[in-house]
């Protein structure tokens, strides 16, 4: 009877932890992110990307030509960093995720609000790389728009 409660607890804690998956550790990067984001953390938006990351948006000009911007992911690190906390919040659905050994591929569709107030929507397209500190985020593009929104 005591090797039976034994046996017993063991199954119940096996079922009740599970151990992160690969895919938890690439979604656990993207919601730094957006938390270091929304609480206008620098330290903490630094703590996701990769030295040589690419940060570009895809915008429409006036006469609907599509244009992709380069921006500097250490300006957008202090744009951040400067707003109110609570101030840039974009909330994002995750959609798909790819992984093949040390890349991975995160789409998440989001919406975007600023001091409360819906901003715009889009998609970001992430590529991550699995270096030896861990997953972090080597390329970042995505589109906006203010029509079109879920």
């Amino acid at each position: 009877m005591k090797y039976f409660f034994i046996l017993l607890t063991v199954l119940i804690c096996g079922i009740s932890t599970k151990a992160q998956t690969t895919e938890d550790s690439v979604k656990a990067v993207v919601n730094t992110l957006f938390t270091g984001m929304k609480n206008a953390d620098a330290a903490l938006l630094r703590t996701c990307f990769a030295d040589s990351m690419v940060l570009q948006t895809i915008v429409r000009g006036k006469e609907g030509s599509v244009k992709v911007i380069t921006e500097n992911p250490a300006e957008f690190i202090d744009f951040a960093s400067r707003q109110k906390a609570g101030a840039a919040d974009e909330r994002i659905r995750f959609e798909t995720i790819k992984i093949d050994g040390p890349l991975a591929l995160v789409w998440t569709p989001y919406e975007f609000y600023y001091n409360g107030q819906f901003s715009h929507c889009g998609v970001n397209s992430f590529h991550l790389v699995r270096f030896s500190n861990g997953w972090k985020i080597q390329f970042l593009i995505d589109t906006r728009r203010k029509v079109g929104c879920e």
